[in-house]
C-alpha cells in the first residue's frame, strides 16, 4: 500500500482517479497544494485509504455509476448523450456507451452484446467490454458501501478539460500534442503539474499507468479541489438516478 509522504489528511484532500492497467491510478491534493501519485489494485483499497477516519474527502472517478438497466424507465444514460454532444466535434468518441447493469455480469464479450441489445437496443463496443471488469468493480462496491455513495462522484475528463478551456480538446490526449495541449492547460491551474507529471512517470511503469492515466486523474483532482470553492455542476443539471438510487451523471466545474 502506498505511503502519504506530503499529504496532511487532517486538511481536505482532494482525489481524481483514473483506471489504469495495474488497477486504479490516483492523484491526491490538498488545500496546502501538496500532492501525492498513489496506484491500488481495487476499489475498496483505495477507498479505505483515503476515507478511513477522514470526513475531508472528495473523489472524483473516471468511470460509469448510475447504470440503466431492466427495472429503469430508459434504454440510454442522458447524461452520455449530453456529454458528447459538448464535446463535438473532436471528443464526443472518447465518451464509451455505458452498459446496462446486466451487461456487466456477462461472462463474455458476445454475451454481454446480447443481454445489452435487448435491454437498450444496442450492442457493446470492444472499447466499453474493455472497462466492464472496472465498471462491475465500482457498482458492486457503491451498491455495498454506503458511506461512499457521496464521496465518490463520477466525471469524465474529456469534460473537465472542456470545462476548464472552454472548449473541447483538439488533438487525441494518445498523441504527444493532446498531451502537451491537456498538460499546458493544467499547468495554468495548478503549479505542482510538472512535478506530478514526472513523479508519477517516475514511480510507475508504463505497462501499469499509462501517461494519459496521470492527466485524467490530475484534471479529475484539480477539477474536485476547484469544485470545494464554485461547486460542481452535473450533466445533466438534475441527475437521474438508477434502480439502485445511484446518480447517473458526469460532474465538472469552471475556473471561474
Amino acid at each position: 500500500m502506498p505511503k502519504l509522504q506530503t499529504l496532511n489528511m487532517d486538511k481536505k484532500v482532494f482525489v481524481g482517479v483514473d483506471g489504469c492497467r495495474a488497477g486504479w491510478f490516483a492523484v491526491a491534493l490538498t488545500e496546502t497544494d501538496s500532492f501525492g501519485v498513489f496506484q491500488f489494485p481495487k476499489i475498496p483499497d483505495l477507498y479505505s485509504y483515503f476515507c478511513d477516519g477522514n470526513t475531508h474527502v472528495r473523489i472524483l472517478v473516471d468511470i460509469p455509476i448510475g447504470l440503466v438497466d431492466s427495472k429503469y424507465n430508459f434504454k440510454r444514460r442522458f447524461c452520455d448523450v449530453e456529454a458528447r454532444s459538448l464535446l463535438r466535434p473532436y471528443r464526443q468518441s472518447s465518451v464509451f456507451p455505458t452498459p446496462c447493469r446486466e451487461a456487466i455480469y456477462a461472462k463474455s464479450y458476445e454475451s454481454a452484446c446480447d443481454i445489452n441489445e435487448e435491454v437498450t437496443g444496442k450492442r457493446l463496443t470492444k472499447q466499453t467490454w474493455g472497462i466492464v471488469p472496472k465498471i462491475r468493480e465500482m457498482n458492486d462496491f457503491l451498491i455495498a458501501t454506503d458511506s461512499a455513495k457521496e464521496k465518490i462522484i463520477e466525471t469524465h475528463p474529456e469534460i473537465c478539460f472542456w470545462a476548464l478551456a472552454g472548449k473541447p480538446m483538439e488533438y487525441s490526449k494518445k498523441e504527444r500534442e493532446g498531451f502537451n495541449e491537456r498538460k499546458k492547460l493544467l499547468q495554468e491551474i495548478c503549479t505542482s503539474t510538472d512535478e506530478i507529471v514526472q513523479n508519477a512517470l517516475s514511480k510507475y511503469r508504463r505497462k501499469d499507468v499509462a501517461r494519459d492515466d496521470i492527466l485524467d486523474a490530475l484534471v479529475a483532482s484539480v477539477t474536485a479541489k476547484l469544485s470545494f470553492q464554485r461547486g460542481l455542476k452535473s450533466i445533466p443539471e438534475i441527475p437521474e438516478k438508477d434502480s439502485q438510487g445511484l446518480p447517473m451523471q458526469v460532474v465538472y466545474t469552471t475556473v471561474c
